[in-house]
């Protein structure tokens, strides 16, 4: 698999997350993930280097986990260690769980940036790496394959908040006058939740 294969099967999932309010932007998701698999989807669908941690299971991480060699940098110097990494059902999964890792007071800096660059730093400063240049890759990585592009992709087709729920009463409208029709009901429902999402709201 080539970058550009990588980025065509990453950026949507990365672009859909950020639309529906995760605080990573799509390029920092991006890179990242390029950097911790050098481009490759791995069986586990685990492209963060999330490790199996407190072992504790969440929505999107079931418990299964595989042994890999790796490293880290402890006291300056590199030092070869297996670890155990979190296997995901789907590359999503893997996202979403890092999302609820990202939601905890240790990751307020990385929730709280402002530019793709501030969070790369974040990401480092938090202490998800130990590697010392995990930033500056990250940020190299975005500039060498134009990644911030899918930044704009997450903002440019983001349906503001009012306009959204301004159609959703013209589609109320609608969906009174079919108490006869289930389908057509439906219907309603689901244009409905496709605007709140494209908002950045929870589907109802």
């Amino acid at each position: 698999m080539n970058p550009q294969q990588f980025m065509d099967v990453i950026a949507p999932i990365a672009v859909l997350l950020r639309k529906e309010g995760s605080p990573i932007f799509p390029s920092v998701r991006i890179a990242q993930a390029a950097l911790e698999t050098g481009w490759k989807i791995p069986e586990s669908n685990n492209l963060v280097g999330r490790k199996v941690g407190n072992g504790q299971t969440t929505p999107y991480w079931h418990g299964r986990y595989i042994m890999k060699d790796t490293w880290e940098m402890y006291d300056d110097k590199r030092t070869d260690i297996a670890a155990a990494f979190r296997v995901y059902d789907t590359i999503e999964d893997c996202f979403r769980d890092q999302d609820l890792l990202f939601d905890t007071t240790r990751f307020k800096q990385v929730r709280e940036a402002t530019t793709p660059e501030d969070q790369a730093v974040a990401l480092y400063k938090s202490g998800y790496a130990t590697d010392p240049a995990y930033h500056q890759k990250i940020i190299n990585l975005m500039s060498n394959f134009n990644l911030k592009e899918y930044d704009k992709w997450s903002e440019e087709y983001m349906l503001k908040v009012e306009d959204a729920n301004k159609i959703i009463d013209f589609l109320k409208a609608g969906w009174k006058v079919t108490e006869q029709y289930p389908e057509a009901r439906k219907e309603f429902n689901r244009l409905a939740n496709e605007l709140r999402k494209a908002s950045g709201q929870e589907p109802q």
